[in-house]
């Protein structure tokens, strides 16, 4: 499939991510390259040459910055992101998201400000559920 037609950033495949697992608490500035999957506990800033996805019991208290962000879990800090950020349903922000398009997904909770850092032209997309479920 031609990656400019992929409507998520996370479709790409660059490889096995960086796992931190559920019971693993890191305290600390976090760096590196490349992508991070976080089900555990980050205490602390990071600046990623990469995408981060926080799963849905992750937890981050500090500010991450990556190229491209998805939330599925808790955060208490600012997210800046390069990229994109994709906010999941499951998700707690505290703090000032800012991105180059952010989407946000019902039911996900933003104490915060939202900021996008470009305006690119909008994107139309085929709405894949039903009528009925709306």
């Amino acid at each position: 499939m031609n990656e400019s037609k992929r409507r998520r950033f996370r479709d790409r495949n660059s490889g096995a991510p960086t796992l931190i697992n559920e019971g693993c608490k890191i305290t600390g500035v976090m760096t590196g390259r490349g992508d991070f999957q976080i089900s555990g506990e980050i205490d602390g800033d990071c600046d990623i040459d990469g995408n981060i996805i926080l799963a849905r019991n992750g937890f981050w208290g500090g500010t991450i910055k990556a190229d491209n962000v998805v939330i599925s879990g808790h955060v208490e800090g600012d997210i800046i992101a390069s990229g994109k950020v994709e906010i999941a349903e499951s998700a707690k922000i505290t703090g000032t998201v800012t991105g180059e398009a952010i989407a946000v997904a019902e039911g996900a909770v933003v104490e915060g400000v939202m900021r996008t850092t470009v305006q690119p032209e909008p994107v139309g997309f085929v709405e894949k559920r039903n009528k009925n479920d709306a």
